[in-house]
């Protein structure tokens, strides 16, 4: 399917690694031009360089995004490079360094990851999608996170962040009613990157003797209890990003699609 992506350009926040860095290469491979976004310089200039090298084009707006001042700098960066942005995949978030329960987490830790993982998108929002609203076209893709509908007991500010993503993904698609802007959210499971090879590596240390395989057989059956047999892929996220993105997806708005292996089951 040709997505019509050609020419369009993009910001993908928290893009120097992982799934934010696979976004932005699916997209560039879909003719996106597309804006690297992160903390570390040595590793958006990776990133810059495999795009290149696959036949995409790729600038870099580095920085943090959870102050106001610096996410005016990111805007500034990125809109220098590229003049507009079309598309905004605001992937950039964190979660607890440790893990604690309801009560042990403080008011400060509370508000930290709220600010990383809501209000370092609204300021994102705030600069580039009422130039999208005027332009008459645009495409907001928020990466969420299942813990926002089955928030884990030991991680409680973040789960609800995300759920605070969730919802005001939904708000900003209202606001953008027949404006041809679209704001949606992927709501990712376990997705294989190096730090879920970490925690993978730590189980297998402590219960399986080292065995890889049966600490990911132990996480899918035990902790995440999906249906799919395998870890989820970092391409099976940027894929959808890459239809959510394009003109295809115009009829899709205020929608929070899950692709977590079956792992978290609703109606």
């Amino acid at each position: 399917m040709d997505l019509k992506l050609q020419g369009k350009t993009a910001l993908i926040t928290g893009s120097t690694a992982g799934i934010g860095a696979g976004i932005a290469a699916a997209l560039a491979r879909e003719g996106v031009t597309v804006v690297i976004n992160g903390r570390n310089e040595a590793r958006a200039k990776t990133v810059v360089e495999a795009i290149t090298e696959a036949g995409g084009t790729a600038h870099i707006a580095l920085g943090d995004i959870e102050t106001d001042a610096a996410a005016k700098s990111v805007v500034d960066a990125a809109l220098a490079a590229v003049g507009q942005i079309d598309i905004l995949v605001s992937n950039v978030g964190g979660s607890p360094q440790g893990r604690t329960s309801f009560f042990e987490a403080s008011v400060a830790e509370w508000a930290e990851i709220f600010n990383s993982n809501v209000l370092a998108g609204i300021r994102m929002i705030h600069h580039l999608v009422p130039a999208m609203r005027d332009r008459g076209w645009g495409r907001v893709i928020h990466i969420g996170s299942r813990n926002a509908i089955s928030p884990h007991n030991n991680m409680p500010p973040y789960g609800a962040s995300k759920a605070g993503v969730n919802n005001l993904s939904l708000g900003l698609s209202k606001e953008l009613a027949f404006t041809g802007v679209t704001s949606n959210v992927i709501m990712p499971g376990l997705i294989h990157t190096v730090q879920l090879d970490e925690f993978l590596a730590s189980i297998a240390n402590r219960q399986f003797e080292g065995s890889i395989d049966q600490a990911k057989d132990f996480v899918l059956k035990n902790i995440c209890r999906q249906t799919v047999s395998r870890l989820g892929r970092v391409e099976d996220i940027a894929r959808y990003v890459c239809f959510l993105a394009s003109p295809e997806a115009e009829f899709i708005t205020g929608t929070v699609l899950r692709i977590d292996g079956g792992s978290t089951p609703t109606v």
